[in-house]
Order: structure tokens, then sequence, then C-alpha cells
């Protein structure tokens, strides 16, 4: 705690320091918004003149703030400008010491139209600007990923990302550059969302019509995110249009949709409001005549409001459910069991408050978030599970930026509570903890230098302390960007823990039953990152290389064992994940085109008890289930007559099981008087080593095509048709290794839509 105290210290000294530092001169800071909807605009340029000469700059972020430090006393023309909008002007009178707060807004030119929409389809190119394993996705790049439904999801999209293995169309689980699901952060405006995912793995809890901004941090993310081992999705959602009332219904045989907007208090409050819920029983299965026994859907609400003109106050609330049945489907078992129903269940409900604040004596920007999040899930016979699991945490936190010529100052704190309860029915014989809670406190400082136009360094600490355990960590991080031309060359590195820890046994591919837990037998596992990367632009191609190394220890996994059996044993693995993630895209008006490619080669290493009996080997070292050597994505995008067209074909190798080599039967001979003869035997299957076999290929094909129709000034249809798994690839979902009956993936499914909007 002493640490944490002075971490705390040191950022406040140094906000203060800089703000002295700064005192001899100016800061003028604001936001910029649309004109037609109140929505926050990113990217605006924000330049100071003098006797119109470009003097110092600055472009909006996803909340349109910007801020320009250190600016000399005098008389300057402050213009606000973004392709597509009026450019504003506003003349500004400095005196040493000022600190200046405005807010514009910016008016769509219409004579700029095709420019924009050229502009537009450039911005969407972005799959292949990723930066120091950073990219930024918008709802306009999640639209051109084909999906059974008109509206977009995120999770179609990061599918398509090199480095990021999926459990196919059914499982909702990523697993990215070597991680775990649950070694994923996912933050929804500041709240951890603990699995974000539907059981349909085209969805995620985040449709793209409310989302604003995301962004992807592959590896080496920065000091102000923690507790986490392998990556962070960060979403920020829109606030609402402030201005008019608008929204959109659509139907599809997966998923139907609605969503509404608009103000309260006109150019100062607003409201978000989405629901969906999954057709896929009463739709997509009589499209297949197949059953399909699933069932998902989420409610998403939000409002906001713009307090004063330098501070802002959010509310957001979200709500997910997900079923599915596992046994339905099964093919091929090898041994005749008496069928069972397990079926598998999970809940998210989360709300947070955000208020962003301009301090009125301090050229800073401070963010104050407190949220909680509950994730409640269960697996078993449906009004009888056998395993059930309760997630709770609750968070308050502050972040900050100081702002000087050439440096910008991140510094803040944070304090979870967590409530774990989990009644595991045995799935881990040395895993006793039915109920615990426990706190994190830490604090971070972080320090992005311009030292040159072209090169920034970012350097910075986090600390992380769970006084209710008595252990804290030091995680130093460090990245670099150096601009050369129309190219960037990056790197990133940085340590990383994550104390609290989600638990799944992965002997059977497809297993999704994931409790939560404090690191169980002691050892808090640890990450290191290193990355390097290349990106340039040339025209309308853009082109990025980015090599990747993990360093991983203690991890908690399933103990391999040749006779598989309900429960297993918990135990402790290192392991190291390495790769090359390979993007090239081009964009032109009415086309683009999307190709990438992952390597990577994931290995674990366990002393295990078992394998030196059966094997005369003293560990085990393989490679876990979600080892994928190869993947290749291939996206194409055209506009023809009026139409677009989205196609993809999605590959990826085989990834590791565990092999049956044999069966038998045996008995418990417990009395003398058990007559073996005529006594059924137990049937029992044999294992080879552990993960020692691969699962076939994966590969299919999706295409869709849709078409706008304007309806009236203020209403539009969209219209779309498409297939899914166009050509029939039987790929398996899950494997139950005791009977190896197996569940495929979708079958070859058409795709119909209708989407209404208004504006």
């Amino acid at each position: 705690m002493n640490r944490l105290v002075l971490a705390l210290l040191l950022a406040l000294g140094a906000g203060l320091c800089a703000h002295r530092a700064e005192a001899q001169t100016a800061t003028i800071r604001g936001f910029v918004t649309d004109g037609a909807d109140g929505e926050p605009l990113e990217g605006v340029n924000v330049i100071l003149l003098n006797d119109q000469d470009l003097f110092l700059g600055a472009s909006t972020d996803g909340d349109g703030f910007f801020a320009i430090s250190k600016v000399q006393p005098g008389t300057y023309v402050l213009r606000a400008s973004y392709i597509g909008y009026i450019a504003v002007q506003d003349t500004l009178v400095l005196a040493g010491g000022d600190l200046l707060t405005r807010r514009y807004e910016l008016t769509a030119d219409e004579a700029q139209i095709d420019e924009v929409v050229v502009e537009a389809e450039r911005e969407t190119a972005g799959a292949a600007r990723v930066v120091a394993g950073q990219q930024t996705v918008r709802a306009s790049d999640i639209e051109l990923i084909p999906s059974p439904d008109v509206s977009g999801d995120i999770a179609n999209y990061l599918t398509t990302l090199p480095g990021v293995v999926s459990t196919g169309d059914r499982g909702g689980q990523l697993f990215i550059r070597g991680g775990e699901p649950t070694q994923n952060l996912v933050l929804l405006d500041g709240i951890p969302i603990y699995q974000p995912f539907h059981i349909v793995g085209f969805y995620s809890a985040f449709p793209s019509d409310i989302i604003n901004l995301a962004d992807v941090y592959a590896g080496g993310f920065e000091s102000k995110f923690g507790g986490r081992l392998s990556s962070v999705l960060d979403i920020s959602t829109r606030n609402g249009n402030k201005r008019r009332l608008g929204g959109a219904a659509s139907v599809a045989p997966f998923v139907s949709a609605l969503r509404l907007e608009g103000p309260i208090v006109r150019d100062k409050v607003s409201f978000l409001f989405s629901a969906r819920e999954s057709l896929i029983e009463q739709g997509a299965s009589q499209l297949v005549d197949q059953t399909l026994p699933y069932n998902f859907g989420d409610r998403f609400g939000k409002i906001h409001a713009n307090l004063s003109e330098s501070s802002q106050l959010s509310v957001t609330g979200l709500s997910t459910h997900d079923r599915a049945d596992l046994g339905a489907g099964i093919e091929d078992q090898l041994i005749d069991l008496e069928a069972t129903d397990q079926e598998v269940k999970w809940s998210n409900n989360a709300i947070g408050l955000r208020y962003l604040l301009l301090p009125v004596s301090l050229p800073m920007l401070a963010e104050i978030l407190i949220n909680g999040t509950q994730l409640d899930s269960e697996v078993g016979t449906p009004g009888n599970p056998e395993r059930r699991a309760m997630t709770r945490q609750v968070n308050v936190a502050v972040n900050a930026t100081s702002f000087m010529r050439r440096m910008d100052l991140n510094w803040g704190f944070f304090l979870n509570a967590y409530t774990l309860e989990n009644e595991l029915g045995n799935l881990f014989d040395n895993v006793t903890s039915d109920r615990e809670s426990l706190t994190e406190a830490g604090a971070y400082m972080q320090s992005d230098l311009r030292l040159s136009r072209d090169l920034n360094i970012v350097g910075g600490l986090r600390l992380q302390a769970f006084p209710s355990k008595g252990v804290s960590f030091i995680e130093p991080r460090l990245k670099g960007v150096w601009r050369y031309g129309a190219q960037r060359f990056s790197a990133a590195w940085g340590i990383y823990h994550q104390e609290i820890v989600g638990l799944t046994d992965r002997r059977d591919a497809g297993n999704i039953f994931t409790p939560w837990t404090a690191s169980p037998l002691g050892s808090v596992p640890e990450a290191m990152h290193a990355l390097v990367g290349w990106q340039g632009s040339f025209g309308a191609l853009d082109v990025s290389v980015e090599g990747f190394y993990k360093d991983l220890k203690n991890l908690y996994i399933s103990e391999w064992t040749a006779l598989p059996r309900s429960s297993t044993r918990l135990q402790q693995a290192d392991g190291t994940a390495q790769g090359l993630d390979f993007r090239m895209e081009v964009t032109r008006p009415g086309f683009h085109v999307l190709a990438s490619y992952g390597l990577a080669n994931v290995e674990y290493e366990a002393g295990q008890r078992t394998v030196p009996i059966w094997y005369g080997e003293e560990g085990a070292l393989f490679s876990p289930p979600h080892d994928r050597r190869h993947q290749l994505t291939l996206l194409l995008n055209v506009e023809i007559a009026g139409f677009r067209l989205n196609t993809q074909w999605q590959y990826g190798s085989g990834v590791p099981y565990n092999q049956a080599i044999g069966f038998d039967g045996y008995l418990l001979v417990s009395r003398p008087s058990i007559n073996i003869f005529e006594r059924e035997p137990f049937q029992r299957v044999i294992y080879d080593r552990p993960y020692g076999g691969r699962l076939p290929d994966y590969h299919r094909l999706d295409v869709s095509l849709e078409r706008d129709v304007r309806l009236h000034k203020h209403a539009m249809a969209t219209f779309q048709a498409g297939l899914i798994n166009g050509y029939d690839r039987t790929n398996l979902f899950y494997l139950d290794l005791f009977t190896l009956g197996r569940v495929n993936q979708l079958p070859l499914v058409p795709s119909f839509g209708v989407k209404v909007e208004i504006d």
C-alpha cells in the first residue's frame, strides 16, 4: 500500500509541476461536435495561426476533445476544419496564464459531398493501419464484413484480424495472439464486461449501431490498462442525437434489432437505446431444416449530458443473456451412452457512470469512472445445473491528462472490489473456494513525449496491489513510433499480471463454461510482451507487418490425464506465443479488398504428475487447443449498379486436441460377491500424449448483397440477402472426448433481412 500512496503522490506532483511550468504561457482547449446531431467529431484539425502562418496544431480525440498548450501571449486565429464540413474560425487574444475553454460545432458542406464519400471510404480502410499492436475500428469498418444480419457487429470484424483465433460461428470466444479469452480486457465506456461475445460467433454485446470508436490492442498496451495478460478491446459508444428523434428496426433469420435515440433536452441531454433478440430457433433453423438450439439477446442504454462548456456526464447500462443446448446435434457417437441434456447459460449485467471534466484552473482533462458489472453462468441439466459461477466487480477510477508543448502526462488511480462465487461440482479437484471477496488498488503514470515531429516515445509505470492478498506488482511499459514519410516504424514492450483468472476445462474441444477466481494455487499469472512493426500507406494501398513475442508464466490449465473423466485437477504451466501478422488493404471509391495472414506458434510446458507414469517423460511440452498456426482472410467489397457486394473467405489450420488411441472396459471389484461375468463393465477411452492430434482445417465462404432504397427525406430502407458457409463446409464446433460425439458448425445458411432507418 505504501507503494500505491507514493505512486499517487508522484503523479499528482508531476501534474502540478507541469502546470507551474506552463504558467507564463496560455492553453486553449475544448470540444468539437457535429452540428447536425451533437455527436463528437474525431480527427478534426484545430490550428492556431499568427498572421496566416501555421503556428500550433492539434486534432480531436474520440470525445471531440482538443488541447493546445504553451502558447505565447498574442493574438491568434483558431481554425477548426474537417473534410466535408465548413471550417470554423475564432479570433483569440491570449495572455500569459490564460486557460480558455471553447466548444465548436461544424456544419456539413453540401458542396464537398463527393469528397466526403471518397474520404469516408479511405478512412474505412483501417485493418492495415495497426501501429504498435493498436488499431482503431469504426462502425463503417464493421459494416464491410458479411454477416447474417442487416446490421454489423464488431465480433465479425475481430475474427478477420490476423492473430485472432475464434471458436467459429458458435461458442463466442476469441483467442488473441496466443492468449486465452479470459485474458482479454473488454471495456464498454470504461465498464469491464466479462463474457462479451454471444453463443453464436457472429455476435457480441456491441452492435455497430451503438459504437463510436473501438480501440483494439493486440499486445503491448499502455499503462492505463491492466489486470489482463493478453489484449484490450476499449469500446466507446455514441452519445445519441441531441437535435432530433431517430432510430432503426431490422429483422433477419438470425436476429431482430431495434435502436432509438434523440434529445431529452435539445442540445444538452440525449439518449441512445438498443435491443436485439435472436430468431435462430424460429428462423435460421427452419431454413436449414436442422435444430439450432441457441438463444441470445442484449439491451443497451445510454444517457449523455453536456453539463457545461467544460463538463460532460454519461450513464451507460448493458444487459445480455445466452443459452445453448450442447447435446443437440451430437452425431457419430462411438460409445452408446444414455443421452442427457446439457445446457450452458450466462448473462451480463452492467451499469456505469462517466464524468468528463476540464478543471477551471489546471490545463488538464479529467475522467471519473464509477461502475459495476456482474456475470452469472451455469452448465448442466436444465433446471438443475451441476455447475454455477457468479463474478461481480465494483470499480472506481480517476484518469487525468496534463498537456504540455511536447509531452502529455497521463496519470490515474483505481480501486476495485470483487465478489467471486463458484459451485464447480468437483470440476477441479484441487479448487475448493466457493466464495471469495477481495480488493484491488493501484495507480499509473505515463508520459507521451514528442521528441520531434516524427518521433514519439511513450513510457509508463503501473502499480497493482491486492491488499486482501498482501501482494503488489510494478509493471513498466514502453512504446515508440517513428514516422518516415508515409511509413511508420513501431515497437512496444511491457510487463503484465492477472490476479483474477478464468478457469476453463479445455480437454473437450469447444468447452465454454468459465468460472472466475483469484489465483487459486498462490502464484499470479504474468506475461511479457515484445513487438515490432512497420506500416506504410502508398496511395490507395496500406500494408502492415508486425512480429510479436509473449512470455507467459504461472498459467492455470486443466491437468492432462490419459483417462477422461468428469473432473480433473488444476495445474500451472508456463508458455510462449510468437508470430507474425501481415495485412494488405486497397481502397478506392466503390472498391475495397483486404488480405490478412497470421503465422503463430503457442507452446505450454507443464510438470504434470501423470506424464512420467505413462510416457517416462519429466513433463509435458505441448501446443494448447487454441494454437492455430496459419490463418488467412480474404475480403472483397464492391459497389455495382447501386448494390454492395461483400465477400469473405477464411481459412484456419487445425488446432490441437487430445487424441484417443483406444477404448476398454473395466469393473470396480469392491466385494467378493460380485459376479464379473454378469456385471456390465464401465466404458473407458484412453488418450494419446497431451494435445497430440490436430483437428481438421477450418475454412468458409460468406457472401452478402445489400441495396439502400430512400423511402423519404429522413427514412432509408436497406435490403440484404446472403449466404453463410457458401459451399457447405463441415467445420467442427464441439467434440466430446469421452464419447467422441461431435457437433458441427453451421451448414450452408441463406440469410435475408430488411432494415428501416429514420434519421
